[in-house]
């Protein structure tokens, strides 16, 4: 497979730190576990509420890396910290938006009657967070800066020192030390705030003062915005921040209506997305290394280079996505008495995470192929799949099998329901992303060969 060794390395560097990040939550997890079961609940609706909006601006910086990755296939080293420092003017722009997002989040609660016992906790957890959007994104344009260049590595390293602060952070503010109160669900929130302050910290410090970015530039005194460079960002990321939303919002609307099914069943719920979201982070770590290599190859004029890194990312996914699923199906009862000490929780988590290995397989394929689509430029068509399969079939269709019934069918209110339903919707995408994924490549080359 062509460039199986160079893509793997950097996605693996890439994978550990997303799991370190991704070890935030799963701390927060068990830590609201052991504080009490209505804190894990309310766990489960803030943080399906914060990773919606969050994971949504994430998508424009995500969308930068085949941009950046490029002008380094193209040596144009000056161009890309040109690029950098207009990406702040977009960066500033969207924590703005994510900001009053979580500072109000009542449509949300309102609409998908979360209910009262837990609103108060959600919004304390959210109105933190908030505060928080604006360093995570820097950070993210920093992350995403290494990635494009194959440097992640710095970025990991940073990422690992931040879990180590995170959870004895979490552990003495959500349960209390000494004489310090025990703040709940709402101290998870303000040791991901503090820890998030810090990870800007160093990467404002890194760019400013190593070695590895004075090629590019990039600390220079800030140029007007340039509309023309703004607008081809947006372009791009738009459509890709839209995807990620409606992928992640599909998810987060799972959450909130099966918070209707009362605590045990948000408990479940909550450790099946743990998880769900640890195993999520191999296949974008792998979509993050083949877009940068994809990218890279684009710079250089090299369109079969770039199909070739392009299906080795596919098989690459699919290998990898088959060992996750076993494992998860096999150990479901061991890892789901991991996460909580109530019998009914754990009973009912393990059945969920059956249907959990499967939803992996299909979102690991998809997940790959849509970063791999970005270096294409082919954003619109994904986004309508998105809408069509995640939002009409994936959540639609679960409600209505969930809560009224379907042809007959008597309604099953079950946290089983969403994860089927939301498996078969994700199969649709991965069967089309995957096709679009060979054909855009194809095209390419063709066009670059005449």
């Amino acid at each position: 497979m062509f460039e199986a060794r160079t893509i793997l390395r950097h996605a693996s560097t890439v994978l550990v730190g997303q799991l370190a990040v991704m070890a935030f939550g799963i701390a927060d997890t068990v830590i609201a576990g052991r504080y009490a079961a209505s804190a894990l609940a309310a766990l489960s609706v803030g943080s399906s509420i914060y990773i919606s909006i969050y994971v949504a601006l994430n998508g424009l910086m995500h969308a930068l890396l085949p941009v950046w990755s490029e002008f380094r296939g193209a040596g144009q080293h000056k161009a890309l910290g040109t690029s950098v420092r207009q990406a702040l003017y977009l960066c500033a722009s969207v924590s703005l938006i994510g900001t009053l997002a979580l500072l109000y989040p009542d449509p949300w609660l309102e609409y998908t009657q979360v209910p009262l016992e837990l609103q108060a906790d959600i919004r304390a957890y959210l109105q933190i967070l908030a505060v928080a959007v604006g360093p995570s994104l820097l950070f993210r344009m920093y992350a995403t800066l290494n990635q494009s260049l194959g440097k992640p590595m710095w970025v990991t390293g940073l990422q690992i020192v931040a879990l180590g602060l995170k959870i004895p952070l979490s552990i003495a503010l959500t349960l209390g030390f000494w004489d310090f109160p025990a703040l709940g669900v709402v101290g998870c929130a303000w040791a991901t705030l503090i820890v998030n302050l810090w990870l800007m910290g160093m990467s404002i410090f890194y760019v400013r003062y190593l070695p590895l970015y004075a090629d590019f530039q990039i600390w220079k005194r800030m140029e007007p915005p340039h509309w023309g460079t703004l607008k081809q960002f947006l372009k791009l990321g738009v459509p890709s921040a839209l995807s990620l939303m409606v992928e992640v919002t599909a998810f987060t609307m799972m959450a909130l209506f099966i918070s209707r099914q009362g605590v045990v069943a948000a408990a479940s719920h909550q450790i099946a997305t743990s998880l769900a979201t640890v195993l999520y982070m191999v296949p974008l770590s792998l979509g993050i290394a083949c877009s940068a290599r994809v990218g890279y190859w684009m710079g250089t004029n090299q369109a079969r280079h770039a199909e070739q890194a392009a299906q080795t990312g596919l098989q690459l996914a699919l290998i990898l996505a088959l060992a996750c699923s076993a494992t998860l199906a096999f150990f479901n009862q061991t890892l789901a008495a991991l996460f909580s000490t109530d019998a009914a929780v754990v009973m009912s988590a393990s059945a969920v995470l059956a249907w959990v290995a499967f939803y992996h397989l299909m979102d690991a394929m998809q997940a790959v192929s849509v970063f791999i689509l970005r270096c294409y430029r082919m954003t619109f068509l994904p986004l309508v799949i998105y809408c069509l399969m995640l939002w009409g079939v994936g959540l639609y269709g679960a409600y209505v099998l969930a809560y009224e019934g379907f042809a007959g069918w008597p309604a099953k209110p079950e946290v089983i329901t969403f994860w089927a339903t939301s498996s078969f919707a994700l199969g649709l995408v991965s069967v089309a992303f995957v096709s679009l994924v060979l054909w855009s490549a194809k095209q390419r080359r063709i066009e670059m060969a005449v």
